[in-house]
Order: structure tokens, then C-alpha cells, then sequence
């Protein structure tokens, strides 16, 4: 019984202790009340002398001031009056100033560090109230204690908030901002004629340099996110290709993106070799189709066309061995004129090239060489020395393509040419 009635009676102590210091609290609180105007100022000019990102135009050097004195008033509130910190409401110009710096893309670690800043400046003031408050020692740090922790747990409850709020505007205004960079994308595809220095300012990107145009995609995802690991492709294929200027990147759908990779007219004919070596060197590489590096507003739509083309190849061959197209492959260009039929594609491709149109590999091997030696001059010499092969295996292999065929190719020679070119971009596609 006896120590029940002590501990009853530690309770009651405990009790009126903390009542004591909340009392003590609540009265220098009362008189910070008075000079929050001050107060607000002192942690204000904290902030800007140590976060410099934070030092922008008037307008919102206001708001943060107005941001500022609204926690301020939150905290000294929630000290004064014993509001749980769960149950406050953050400050409306404390969300709105973490929506303008995203808008203005200020890092959010600046925001961060802002608060720390200004809870440090605000616990300065603070102290030195307790300090003068006339109040014992030991009651002194008892109140000192109880204001930190409060403080402490405002700005780590504020810091998720207003960080929240940021991360939701970030997005938001990103978004729009893409939507409209879209739109002034196509404007630029479109076939009439632009501003082109109002335009490289509106889309951030140079149109009067060599463009090497870049279509990226994937054929299909696990992934929710694509398009964010495919735009930091599209960057670091800029750095490997030597670009002079970020690229410019746009979603075409959540697997599809369009790019453009700004050269200098010294580097353009390298663009698309340096491109290929980048891409076969990464294992998480995209599929890929690129145009040629050409200059200005009109290149910037032809490479544009030229890698669209490219890719249409790629697509209707369906095959994961061509994961990297450019328009400048021999052939790929003639080769994409028929893209879009490829059921016609594939009769005539049999009624020219017969048996040899079958898809296996003895039959691919002979329309290769085939494809080779008459890209050759039909010289038996030249071939050979392409394809890495004896004079004799090239003529044997040439003589067993004709056999295959069931006929010479003396009369419609150009038709089997192509036919062996459709063969070899869009493979079974077009195979028997």
C-alpha cells in the first residue's frame, strides 16, 4: 500500500513539474508573441547568408519570409498553448514556397537544409530568452528542454510536408512542362516555317547545329518507368558521341521516346559510329534507330525522318539480333520504302528468289553471299574479300544460290537484288 501511495504521489509530483515548466514556457513565449516581426527577420536572414539557392528575386524572398514567420508562429504556438505537433496545420505559405522553388527546380536538399538553418537560428533566440527569464537553473534547462523538443519534432514533421508538397508540384509542373515542350517540338517537325531563334529558346535546345536524330524504345516492360532510365541513356549517349549541348529528349508514348543529339559540324561524321560502339558496349541498351547528322531545321526534321524509318525496319523484322539501326546502313533506306506492307512484301520476295527465299540457315548463308557478290560487281575476287571467304567458296556458294533459285539471274537481276536486300533487313518476316 505504502508504495503504491508513493508512487501516486511521484506521479503528482511529475505532474506539477511539468506543469511548472509548461507555465514558465507559456510566459517566454508571451513575449517572443510580441517580437515575431523581429524574430521572423533574424531567422530569415540565417537562412539566405547560408543557403544560397535560396537567395532569388523579391517576390520570393517575400514568400519566404512570410513562410518563415508563419512556422514560427506554429512552433511558438504549439509551445504556449501544449498543441500536440500532430495535430497542428502546416502554414499555408510554407507549402506554397516549397511549390515556387520546384517550379523554379531549386534543389530540394536547399529546402531541407532551410529548416535546420532557421531551427537553429530560432533556438538561439530562444536560449537567450530562457537565459533572462529570471527563472531558476534547473527550471531554466527544464524549459529550454521542453522547447527543443518541440521545435525538434515541428521541423521534422514540417520537413516531411513541405518536402511532400515539393516532390507533388516537381512532378506536376515537369509534366506540364513536358506537355508543352512536346508541343513545340512538333511544331518544329511540322512542315512550316518558325522562329528558329524563338524556338531554341522555347525548347532549350540548339536547332542551328548538326542534329543526330535518335528513336529509343522498348519492346515491352516489367517496369511501371521507362522513360526516366531511356532519357539517361539518350544523355550518356550524347557524352559518347561527343555532343555539344545536352540532347534533347521527348516521350512519344511510355516505350517510345524521340531525341536529338546536338553535334559540331567537325564531329557529325563520326556521330553515328561513336553511337554504335556505345550502344553494342551497354547490355542495358534499348533498341535504337538513328538518323544521319545533318544541320539546321531541316536536318533537325530529316534525321528525325531517317531514324522513324529506321526503326520501322527494325519493328516489322521483329528480331532480336537488330537492336541498333542507322539510316545510313547500306541498303536500310531503300529497304524501309515497303515497311508498311510487308504481307505483299513477302509474296513477291518468294516469287522472285523461289526456294532460296526458305528461312534456314543454309539458305540465309547462300542469299548472303549471293547479296554480297553482286553488290560487288558480280566479281567473284571483291566478294571474297568482303565476306572473309576462298575465291572458290564464294563461287560455289553463288552457284548453289542460282540452283536454289531454279533460275539465272541475268534477266531480272535489279529484282533480285532487292528481293535479297528485303531478305536481309527484314528477315523471317519476309522468309517462306
Amino acid at each position: 500500500m505504502q508504495r503504491v501511495y508513493s508512487q501516486r504521489v511521484a506521479e503528482l509530483d511529475k505532474e506539477r513539474d511539468a506543469a511548472v515548466v509548461a507555465e514558465a514556457a507559456a510566459a517566454i513565449i508571451s513575449r517572443l508573441d510580441t517580437r515575431v516581426s523581429g524574430v521572423t527577420a533574424t531567422v530569415q536572414k540565417h537562412i539566405v547568408e547560408a543557403v544560397s539557392e535560396l537567395r532569388g528575386d523579391a517576390q520570393l524572398i517575400e514568400l519566404l519570409r512570410d513562410s518563415v514567420e508563419g512556422n514560427i508562429t506554429t512552433i511558438l504556438s504549439a509551445i504556449q498553448h501544449g498543441i500536440p505537433i500532430e495535430q497542428v496545420e502546416p502554414p499555408t505559405a510554407a507549402l506554397e514556397y516549397a511549390r515556387r522553388l520546384a517550379q523554379r527546380e531549386v534543389s530540394p536538399n536547399a529546402l531541407v537544409r532551410a529548416y535546420r538553418v532557421g531551427q537553429q537560428a530560432l533556438l538561439r533566440i530562444v536560449l537567450d530568452e530562457v537565459r533572462t527569464s529570471g527563472l531558476s537553473p534547473e527550471l531554466r534547462l527544464d524549459v529550454f528542454e521542453q522547447m527543443t523538443a518541440v521545435t525538434f519534432g515541428y521541423i521534422d514533421w514540417i520537413s516531411e510536408q513541405v518536402i511532400l508538397t515539393y516532390q507533388r508540384e516537381r512532378d506536376h509542373w515537369v509534366e506540364h512542362r513536358n506537355r508543352l515542350r512536346a508541343l513545340r517540338i512538333r511544331e518544329v517537325l511540322s512542315s512550316g516555317s518558325i522562329d528558329v531563334d524563338a524556338m531554341t529558346a522555347a525548347i532549350r535546345y540548339p536547332l542551328k547545329r548538326f542534329h543526330l536524330a535518335v528513336v529509343v524504345w522498348r519492346l515491352h516492360t516489367e517496369s511501371s518507368e521507362e522513360l526516366g532510365p531511356m532519357e539517361r541513356f539518350i544523355r550518356d549517349l550524347g557524352e559518347a558521341v561527343g555532343a555539344c549541348a545536352p540532347p534533347l529528349f521527348m516521350a512519344e508514348d511510355k516505350l517510345t521516346g524521340w531525341a536529338w543529339i546536338p553535334v559540331e559540324s567537325s564531329t557529325a561524321t563520326l556521330a553515328e559510329t561513336r553511337a554504335r560502339g556505345f550502344a553494342r558496349s551497354r547490355t542495358d541498351a534499348p533498341y535504337l534507330a538513328v538518323g544521319q547528322p545533318l544541320a539546321g531545321l531541316d536536318g533537325f526534321r530529316r534525321s528525325h525522318q531517317q531514324a522513324l524509318a529506321a526503326r520501322a525496319v527494325v519493328i516489322a523484322a521483329d528480331s532480336e539480333d537488330l537492336r541498333f539501326a542507322a539510316s545510313s546502313d547500306p541498303g536500310l533506306a531503300a529497304a524501309a520504302l515497303s515497311a508498311g506492307n510487308i504481307d505483299h512484301m513477302r509474296v513477291w520476295v518468294l516469287e522472285t528468289l523461289g526456294p532460296l527465299a526458305s528461312d534456314n540457315e543454309n539458305d540465309e548463308r547462300l542469299r548472303d553471299t549471293l547479296r554480297v557478290f553482286l553488290g560487288c560487281g558480280s566479281s567473284f575476287k571483291a566478294a571474297a574479300e568482303k565476306l572473309n571467304l576462298h575465291f572458290n567458296s564464294v563461287k560455289y556458294r553463288v552457284s548453289r544460290a542460282i540452283d536454289r533459285r531454279g533460275r539465272p539471274i541475268a534477266d531480272d537481276r535489279l529484282d533480285v537484288e532487292i528481293a535479297l536486300l528485303l531478305c536481309h533487313w527484314y528477315r523471317s518476316a519476309v522468309l517462306a
